[in-house]
């Protein structure tokens, strides 16, 4: 599987209409977790990691309708450097701060320059591993659990297929044979998301 692209326009133009749930529950299954995990990484505590989701999300419910697509300055970064502002605005947040005169949302929304690109790649890192983690999940169920452990022994903890085979009371043959089937599957999986979030294989 190739590199995360950029969210599809079709979603964004969707979630624009506030009274689009379907569209709505689409972006929230993806970038829900991944912001969550943006907020862990910086070790925000469960509940204000859920709340800096919040924040973001109503964020961008209250700001998505004046998004426009732009080569310069894409949905991801845009999103990224939303999530970043909420994130560290917990961090560093102390009792004693002095109001602004800005609303949060508008602290959230405004442009800060520094590290852009870097809560870009990683809001694409950590929506590509929850695109994996989904079509895991979804995958998993459609075969053995020998087949599975064997492919995710192999190709996700980096376990040698010797190792593996022998464990498994298979041959190398086998493990490579199932490595491939799963590995075909998956990538069938995010083929078919690419209508939503526009996923290449």
């Amino acid at each position: 599987m190739s590199q995360m692209p950029e969210t599809s326009e079709s979603l964004i133009v969707r979630v624009k209409d506030p009274a689009n749930g379907e569209a709505w529950a689409d972006f929230l299954q993806v970038y829900r977790p991944v912001i969550l995990r943006m907020a862990r990484r910086r070790n925000l505590q469960d509940a204000d990691a859920q709340d800096v989701c919040q924040k973001v999300l109503f964020a961008v419910s209250q700001a998505i309708s004046r998004w426009e697509p732009h080569p310069d300055h894409p949905f991801r970064a845009w999103l990224g450097r939303i999530a970043r502002n909420a994130i560290l605005n917990a961090v560093t947040r102390r009792p004693n701060d002095q109001g602004t005169g800005l609303s949060e949302t508008e602290l959230l929304l405004k442009d800060i320059r520094a590290d852009v690109g870097d809560s870009s790649a990683e809001l694409v890192m950590e929506t590509h591993r929850q695109l994996f983690y989904r079509a895991s999940q979804i995958v998993k169920c459609e075969f053995t659990d020998t087949t599975w452990r064997m492919f995710w022994e192999t190709e996700v903890e980096g376990q040698s297929v010797d190792a593996v085979a022998a464990t498994c009371g298979k041959t190398a043959g086998a493990v490579y044979i199932a490595r491939c089937r799963v590995m075909k599957r998956l990538r069938e999986f995010v083929q078919s998301e690419s209508q939503i979030w526009g996923v290449e294989t």
